[in-house]
């Protein structure tokens, strides 16, 4: 079975977008293959990397003082197969935080999830020329922020913990999809 590499990066990494480039884990830690890593940092997307068009028509700054960011690669471009992992990802994170949260308390809206009306995360997925990438962010810091926004410091969650838990079940999923493709036979 293919492996999935993964690390919780301990270094505060500023999140601009420029991390959704080709090859980003392998260039600055080595990590070579399809893989999900984890780190916290503020976070300020430039309207360079801006992809999704009604971002960028809506000119809202993208910002916060303190996020825990996930980025993943798979080194294959098919888009759609990307936009479902991306979910996949969301939902993992909506079941590790609400199970913390003792019950429903975050609902996911398109891509996001909210706290009623208080976004807790960013999402974006991109094709590159050789792969396809996801970051999601949640919000650690829920200060000045550009839209109301709640964190996981609101409600007293380790990020650290948190990066861990979602990793280890979308590597654990991605694992049982390969596992699921390779075991069934054909009719």
């Amino acid at each position: 079975m293919d492996k999935l590499n993964h690390l919780f990066i301990p270094d505060k990494i500023f999140f601009t977008g420029e991390q959704l480039n080709e090859h980003w884990t392998a260039e600055n830690y080595e990590i070579i293959g399809d893989s999900i890593v984890a780190f916290m940092g503020p976070c300020e997307i430039s309207p360079n990397f801006l992809w999704d068009i009604k971002h960028r028509k809506k000119k809202t700054p993208i910002k916060s003082e303190l996020m825990l960011h996930f980025v993943v690669e798979h080194f294959e471009t098919d888009f759609e197969k990307a936009v479902l992992r991306q979910k996949l990802l969301i939902y993992i994170l909506k079941d590790k935080l609400n199970h913390r949260l003792g019950g429903d308390v975050l609902q996911r809206w398109g891509d996001d999830l909210f706290d009623g009306d208080a976004k807790v995360t960013i999402t974006a997925v991109v094709k590159t020329k050789v792969s396809s990438k996801i970051h999601v962010g949640v919000n650690i810091s829920s200060e000045n922020t550009p839209v109301k926004t709640k964190g996981l410091q609101d409600y007293s969650l380790d990020p650290q913990e948190i990066a861990q838990a979602v990793m280890n079940q979308y590597r654990l999923d991605i694992l049982k999809i390969t596992e699921k493709i390779a075991t069934t036979k054909s009719l």
